[in-house]
């Protein structure tokens, strides 16, 4: 009897000696803090850090989600869906705000449906007659923005039956005018004002604004150029051992995504990690974009800056991380899922419940692999550590920009350097302690709000949050590896010698 309960426990020695020496070695699979870059622009489309890449769509001021007014010039007030939608169409306004404000939905270079603020759609019924009371889009649901050749913002607005809207009187609109004229009387002429500062020029406006026809070869042109194989030999040579990935849903759907959105971002990633590999560094997918969109920003690939993620939406967005799970679980250099970039507005408790489906579904796969949650900007950096602390190798992704903030307006010089070493410090201190999750910089960036900074002062402002995100236990990632803006290319940064790792 002794004897057998010896062998007993020297089996049950070597088998928890065997498992620890395993997770030892998955530890060191995974060197960290890591130092990584984001390839943002890449795989999900960010129109501000390549401006260019828009520059062949016909009426490019006017793409998915623009918002305008629309101005009788006959009566000097506004067109107006009445109690912001579900009823008349009025011009009864002499200033332009919510339900004077439409937001396209683009149809074609010249077609659109106009979505008010309720999120219903203007039609055409019966007749000449208009309201803003359709839940979704179609023929009569589509209007064409007729532009005068010398003012391009001087439009006429043609109806499905082919006619104009026409001003009657302020509290009526119809679709009935036949005339052509521009001139101010006209009861068609409307002066359209464009809300540049709202503009979306995510992946929907891009791809939609080029069409089926040629938004695949603008595409595909743009993954074999932006980023090669030789910018990991660049990285890894830097001093870079890591990259974040954002990625966008419809690459589970690939190689026929849902339109407009275009085939072909899943070769490119199967790419990134056998380049990675190459060079001998880690790879981080994340999910930048998710169906429904989680922030109503260009880069979660909204189309019209509505946040409209949540319960209803979970089921396909674990389903993204399944298949992103699945596909790279094998992969070496894999070292994390991100389950959700930058969640703004989204309910806590229906978050929290997409990170436990989402979490189940990477370690489905495996279960080495990091899964890391972002904490939602809109609320305190500490929200998600309790629930956090009840997953196995779990990250927090928390993302410090000195931008974005009215707090940063006036700041100069060294009062921006004092905001990261203390406020940053601290903030990142009280996420770390022993029972918490990992914690990671998933976005900093060498730009900031002063006017005219030098080299030196780029420099030490650089090497300052170096200093203090060194300090996160998961790491860091500069946003982002290549922009037109140079102080938010990293590439750039390394060339001229503002940052050294």
């Amino acid at each position: 009897m002794g004897s057998a309960f010896l062998y007993l426990k020297l089996v049950l020695a070597f088998y928890l000696l065997c498992h620890y020496v395993t997770v030892a070695q998955a530890e060191e699979d995974f060197p960290l803090p890591l130092k990584a870059v984001n390839l943002g622009n890449f795989l999900v489309t960010e129109g501000s850090m390549k401006p260019s890449r828009f520059d062949g769509i016909i009426n490019k001021d006017l793409l998915d989600g623009t918002q305008v007014h629309f101005m009788s010039t006959k009566l000097q007030t506004y067109l107006c869906a009445e109690h912001g939608g579900g009823s008349i169409l009025v011009l009864n306004r002499t200033r332009a705000r919510g339900w004077e404000t439409f937001r396209l939905w683009r149809v074609n270079e010249s077609a659109f449906n106009f979505r008010v603020s309720n999120k219903q759609f203007i039609k055409q019924g019966e007749g000449n007659k208009l309201a803003a009371d359709s839940s979704s889009p179609s023929d009569m649901e589509t209007f064409q923005i007729v532009r005068n050749d010398d003012e391009p913002n001087r439009v006429r607005i043609k109806a499905p039956n082919g006619l104009f809207l026409q001003a009657i009187s302020e509290t009526l609109v119809t679709a009935d005018y036949e005339g052509s004229d521009w001139d101010d009387s006209d009861p068609s002429v409307f002066n359209m004002t464009i809300l540049t500062g709202r503009s979306l020029n995510g992946e929907y406006q891009i791809t939609n604004g080029y069409g089926p026809d040629k938004a695949p070869k603008i595409m595909r042109d743009h993954w074999n150029t932006f980023i090669t194989e030789d910018d990991f030999r660049f990285m890894s040579e830097n001093g870079l051992n890591a990259v974040r990935v954002p990625v966008g849903w419809w690459i589970a759907h690939d190689p026929t995504p849902p339109k407009p959105f275009v085939g072909g971002s899943l070769q490119v990633l199967d790419n990134v990690f056998t380049w990675a590999q190459n060079y001998g560094m880690k790879v981080i997918v994340d999910l930048h974009a998710v169906q429904g969109s989680q922030n109503g920003r260009s880069h979660s690939a909204s189309r019209d800056g509505y946040q409209e993620w949540g319960d209803s939406y979970i089921p396909d967005t674990v389903a993204t991380i399944d298949f992103l799970a699945e596909r790279y679980a094998n992969r070496s250099n894999l070292v994390a899922i991100e389950l959700m970039n930058e969640p703004i507005g989204v309910n806590l408790q229906s978050l929290k419940k997409y990170y436990q489906a989402g979490y189940d579904a990477v370690r489905k796969h495996t279960s080495s692999a990091y899964v890391i949650m972002s904490n939602p900007l809109d609320k305190d950096s500490k929200v998600l550590l309790s629930f956090a602390e009840t997953f196995n190798r779990v990250v927090i992704d928390v993302h410090y920009y000195n931008l974005f903030s009215d707090t940063f307006n006036n700041m100069n010089v060294q009062q921006n350097i004092d905001y990261i070493r203390k406020q940053r410090a601290s903030d990142l201190s009280s996420l770390t302690t022993a029972d918490s999750p990992l914690i990671f910089v998933g976005e900093w960036s060498g730009e900031w709000k002063v006017k005219s900074a030098s080299k030196l002062d780029y420099q030490i402002f650089e090497n300052v949050q170096l200093e203090v995100y060194s300090n996160a236990t998961f790491g860091w990632a500069y946003w982002s590896y290549k922009c037109d803006s140079n102080h938010w290319s990293l590439k750039w940064m390394i060339e001229n010698n503002y940052v050294k790792f």
